[in-house]
């Protein structure tokens, strides 16, 4: 599992001209599942994102959590953070989960980020083309994986 964390001031996504999900201030989650993740690799990456220290205190270090100042996520389901583009032009997504499996995982992450944390999450529509327009704070941009 691939996540890329950006911190936001403010975020949408949108699909067909609908906003399908908005966020104040937070995490935005460009989210990759590999034909190899589990359950604990969700589960891993959604505790290491809840916990990770993104957010700056009072003397402007990086010692606050996504929870610490309530913010919010908007996850957003990519599948292209697994293109392989070392050979040719074109990317290869051989290494990105079929979308059974994909979509299972990918709505377990976004259950373990709102119900165990207690997190706000707003998302995209899975599968789907969809715009995400948002302001990086910062920028403070991590990629977090599970392997």
């Amino acid at each position: 599992m691939r996540v890329v964390v950006q911190r936001s001031l403010e975020a949408k996504v949108t699909v067909n001209d609908k906003v399908e999900g908005k966020i104040d201030h937070g995490l935005v989650l460009l989210v990759g599942i590999t034909h190899e993740d589990t359950e604990e690799d969700v589960k891993y990456v959604a505790d290491k994102i809840a916990n990770l220290r993104m957010f700056e205190d009072d003397q402007e270090k990086l010692n606050l959590s996504v929870q610490d100042v309530k913010g919010q996520i908007l996850s957003i389901s990519q599948f292209t953070l697994y293109g392989d583009c070392r050979k040719g032009r074109r990317p290869n997504f051989m290494a990105a989960a079929k979308p059974d499996q994909a979509g299972k995982l990918y709505d377990q992450f976004n259950d373990i980020l709102s119900k165990s944390h207690g997190i706000t999450v707003e998302t995209g529509a899975f599968g789907e083309m969809m715009d995400v327009s948002f302001t990086n704070q910062g920028p403070v941009t991590l990629i977090v994986e599970s392997k």
